[in-house]
């Protein structure tokens, strides 16, 4: 199970099109608002219905992702649940997801120290202890990050990678016509 947890503000591309490609590629995915209704607005205004809520009980899951934008990283940084979840990821061994701005969440609790990792140009700075790379989207142990909305797709055919391996990535992308 992967959980994509939704706030308010969150980048629309960058939540929803790796959605679709796990769904795609047959992995069970949730999209988890981190407040009590599930309706969560994008920061482009776009309005989605998230499969679960913070009311709702989450079971054991593989993978949390958080996407980026403004000011949906800044409200997931300061929720109660994704602090929660991170700690379960950790203490699990569950892989951690973030892309954009999102990383420095996972930064600024010391997460990233002595991990390669990327973000949105501007962020670096919360990035604490973290080899800055210059890939678009690094896997390092259990800790995935990625640059932005324009890198979206190949976040995402990265997790269905982790999850369903390079074969099943690769037919995909190719379905898909990317690339």
């Amino acid at each position: 199970m992967i959980y994509f947890f939704l706030a308010d503000g969150f980048e629309e591309i960058e939540a929803l099109c790796p959605v679709d490609l796990c769904r795609r590629a047959g992995i069970e995915v949730k999209t988890v608002s981190i407040t009590d209704k599930k309706e969560v607005t994008g920061s482009h205004g776009i309005t989605v219905v998230a499969d679960l809520s913070a009311k709702d009980r989450l079971c054991d899951f593989d993978m949390m992702v958080l996407p980026g934008g403004m000011p949906g990283t800044t409200n997931l940084g300061e929720s109660t649940l994704v602090e929660k979840c991170i700690l379960t990821a950790l203490e699990k061994n569950a892989y951690i997801a973030a892309i954009c701005a999102a990383p420095m969440i996972l930064g600024r609790r010391g997460l990233l120290r002595g991990k390669e990792a990327i973000c949105f140009p501007g962020f670096e700075k919360h990035l604490d202890g973290a080899t800055l790379s210059d890939k678009k989207v690094v896997l390092d142990g259990k800790i995935l990050t990625a640059a932005g909305m324009g890198v979206s797709h190949d976040f995402g055919l990265k997790i269905v990678e982790i999850f369903k391996g390079k074969d099943t990535a690769e037919n995909l992308c190719s379905s898909v016509l990317y690339k």
